[in-house]
Parts: structure tokens; C-alpha cells; sequence
């Protein structure tokens, strides 16, 4: 009975030193971001992707009036590996509207995004970070095999071949981007153009966990102030949470980190409303401002008040993309994509999906970036011109460009 008592205890002994060493490492995580080895070129191509990236969300946000989220690296990736496939002036122009420097190669391009991706997936093993690559294209369509290599060797594209006129293909795209974003972005085409000849696709998939997570027993329904409407109670996280505060013109700013603090998020409140904010928002703002919190060395502990959200958005970004300075890669008989095919191929449209959740454990986004290049074919249709308004008329010498009349008519009845 002695020896059976004595194996008990010492049972109880082992289980016990066990739940407590777990429990002291639990009570002690990891918090400690590990450093990234980057190539030379690798933090102007970063600098060039942020800012990029805050241009398109400042011009998307001039024309939306509702939620929204653009992921700068998706759309960044894609469009590189467009411009992998651009020449003369269309090249410039995408290099330009990238930001990236005229005296960057495609080659030191091509190498910073490798020394980038290649760490940011694997950085933090308590966040999961998914990047993956596509180039589908019509079967027959022919493509220059460097381009194809360019994308298997250096951004690990998936390069596939399909019949673009089967129904399998467009379960095929967007199986693909439902795959690579965890389910969360299921459709990015509703449809394959009879004109399409690729679509140049990137996905982003991200999930962490808060470092320091809310208390969802504090959770509650709280007044929330949206810009131009009426006050209205939103579900409400609340906690003590470690984070970093800074200051800046015009707002005011948080950041929390996720996992071992590698990855954050940084909250941005304005003074006023948001539209009086962005015309002040530039990427220099940003840059300061992660240069203020960057010189806070520690996540000290803040009470945040903050509300949870979810919901999805698309946006074709074509216009935003112009007026920054990509317009010949739109233009039919303009564009120069001869790094891809000798065919006369143009950018049709560039869109991206975004999902985003967040709540009292962490956030889950994901993002999906589609290039979409089709070929320039002449209308089989005649063309029309129909006069059915007030117009002006004139009467020249053509040889000379000698004008002899020019007049207008307002009612032909009269």
C-alpha cells in the first residue's frame, strides 16, 4: 500500500512540475522580432512598394465613400511582374508609377523581391503568411519562354496553359484564388473575355494572433462617430493591450503588434474626419510616423477602445493607376509588352479582392491582385457615327488643309 502511495505521489509530483513549467512559459512569450538579411537593393524596393502604395490608397480613397482595403505588396508584385514584360516607354512609365528608382534594373528588382518574400513567409512561426504567384494564359497564345521562366525562377509563379474558352478555366482562376487565401477571396472573374490572352495574378494571405489579445468579456455595444453621418453603437473591443502611441499633424496613431511583434498594425485616427485628413496624407507622413513609433523601443500597456469589423471590397484600379503615371500598358495600339509576346497585347484591367476580419484574438486579410492582358483585335462590326444632335460642320481643302467654310446647325429644320 506504501510503494502503491509512493508512485502516486510521485505522479502527482511529475504532472504538477509539468503544468507548472508550462505555465511559466506561457506566462513568458517570445516577443522578439527577428531581423531580416536583406539585399542591397531590397530597402529601396520596400520604400518604393509603401510608397506606391500609400499614392493608390490615397487616389482610391478620393472616389470611395465606404469601407475598403488595398494590400500595396499584392499590387506591387503583380505589376513588377508585368514590368518584367514591358519595354520602351511602357516600361518607364510602370517603373515610375512603382516608384521605382530609373537607376534599378529589372534584375536588382527582381532579386529584392526574392530577399524579401523569402524571409517574410517564414519571419514569425505564431503568423501565418502566404504569398503565392500565377501567370494563366490562353493555350496557342504564344509566349515568350524567358518571361515564363522569369516568373517560375524568380516569383515562383504557377505557369499554366489553359483553354480559355472552357468553363474549367474560370473555375480554375478562381479555384486558385480561393486555395492560396484560405477560401476567403472565392471569385475574382465572373468571366474570361473572348479577348483575353493572360491574367497576371498575385495572393496575399495573413493571420495573426495579437500579441497581447482583448478580453472578450469587455467586448460591448459603444457609440462610434462615422465621418458625415449619424453617432450609431458598433460592437467595441476594450483592453489593456501593449502598444505603441505616436502622435503626428492632424492625428493620432496606435500600433499592436501580432505574434512575436514582427508583424503590427497601425491605426490612424484623425482630429477632424478622414476627408479633411487625406489631402495631408502623404508617404512622407507615413514615413515619419513609422520612424516615431520605431523610436518607442517597448510595447508599453494602453487601454484600446476599438471597434471590430469585417467585410470584403473590390476595386478595378485602373483610373488611379493612370493618373499615376501607367497609360501607355492601357492603351490598345500603345502599349509595349514585347517582353511577353510579338503579339499586340495591352492591360485590359488590373483589380483587386480584399477580405479583412478583425477581432479580439487577431486579424485575418487576404488580398488577390489580377493583371488582365488581352489582344488587340480589329472590330468585326462596321463602324458607327450617328448625328443626332445639334454639330459643326466645315469644308476644306484637304492637300492644303485650306478651311473654305465652317458653320453650325442647331435644328436642320429650320
Amino acid at each position: 500500500m506504501k510503494k502503491n502511495l509512493t508512485l502516486i505521489l510521485s505522479g502527482l509530483a511529475i504532472i504538477f512540475l509539468a503544468v507548472s513549467c508550462s505555465k511559466e512559459n506561457n506566462e513568458e512569450p517570445d516577443l522578439t522580432p527577428k531581423d531580416i538579411t536583406l539585399s542591397a537593393a531590397a530597402p529601396v524596393a520596400i520604400q518604393s512598394s509603401n510608397e506606391f502604395g500609400i499614392e493608390l490608397f490615397t487616389k482610391v480613397t478620393e472616389s470611395e465613400n465606404k469601407n475598403l482595403m488595398l494590400s500595396p505588396l499584392s499590387a506591387s508584385t503583380a505589376l513588377t511582374m508585368l514590368l518584367n514584360g514591358c519595354g520602351g516607354d511602357t516600361y518607364s512609365q510602370l517603373q515610375g508609377t512603382l516608384k521605382y528608382p530609373a537607376v534599378m534594373n529589372i534584375s536588382e528588382i527582381n532579386e529584392a523581391y526574392k530577399s524579401l518574400v523569402g524571409q517574410l513567409l517564414v519571419i514569425d512561426p505564431k503568423v501565418q503568411l502566404a504569398l503565392a504567384n500565377a501567370i494563366f494564359y490562353r493555350n496557342g497564345f504564344n509566349v515568350k519562354p524567358p518571361f515564363l521562366a522569369t516568373m517560375s525562377n524568380d516569383y515562383k509563379a504557377t505557369v499554366e496553359a489553359l483553354d480559355f474558352a472552357a468553363p474549367s478555366s474560370l473555375t480554375r482562376i478562381n479555384k486558385w484564388a480561393s486555395d492560396n487565401t484560405n477560401g476567403k477571396i472565392p471569385e475574382v472573374l465572373s468571366e474570361i473575355s473572348g479577348d483575353a490572352v493572360m491574367f497576371i495574378m498575385n495572393a496575399l494571405y495573413f493571420n495573426g494572433d495579437w500579441s497581447y489579445q482583448f478580453d472578450k468579456s469587455l467586448t460591448d455595444e459603444l457609440p462610434f462617430h462615422p465621418d458625415g453621418n449619424s453617432t450609431t453603437d458598433v460592437t467595441t473591443m476594450k483592453g489593456e493591450v501593449g502598444s505603441k502611441v505616436a502622435y503626428g499633424n492632424g492625428f493620432r496613431a496606435i500600433e499592436m503588434p501580432y505574434g512575436q511583434t514582427n508583424f503590427t498594425m497601425v491605426v490612424m485616427v484623425p482630429d477632424e474626419t478622414l476627408s479633411a485628413f487625406y489631402p495631408s496624407f502623404t508617404y512622407q507622413v507615413w514615413d515619419q510616423l513609422t520612424s516615431d513609433l520605431d523610436a518607442h523601443t517597448e510595447f508599453g500597456k494602453t487601454i484600446v477602445t476599438m471597434p471590430k469589423f469585417k467585410f470584403s471590397y473590390e476595386k478595378f484600379l485602373n483610373d488611379q493607376l493612370k493618373s499615376m503615371g501607367m497609360v501607355d500598358a492601357f492603351t490598345e495600339y500603345g502599349a509595349d509588352l514585347s517582353g511577353i509576346s510579338d503579339d499586340q497585347i495591352y492591360v485590359s484591367f488590373v483589380k483587386q479582392n480584399t477580405f479583412v476580419e478583425v477581432d479580439e484574438e487577431g486579424t485575418e486579410a487576404a488580398a488577390v491582385t489580377t493583371v488582365a492582358i488581352y489582344e488587340s483585335v480589329g472590330s468585326s462590326q462596321p463602324q458607327q457615327f450617328i448625328i443626332d444632335k445639334s454639330f459643326i460642320f466645315a469644308i476644306r481643302e484637304r492637300m492644303t488643309n485650306t478651311l473654305l467654310f465652317i458653320g453650325q446647325v442647331l435644328n436642320p429644320q429650320e
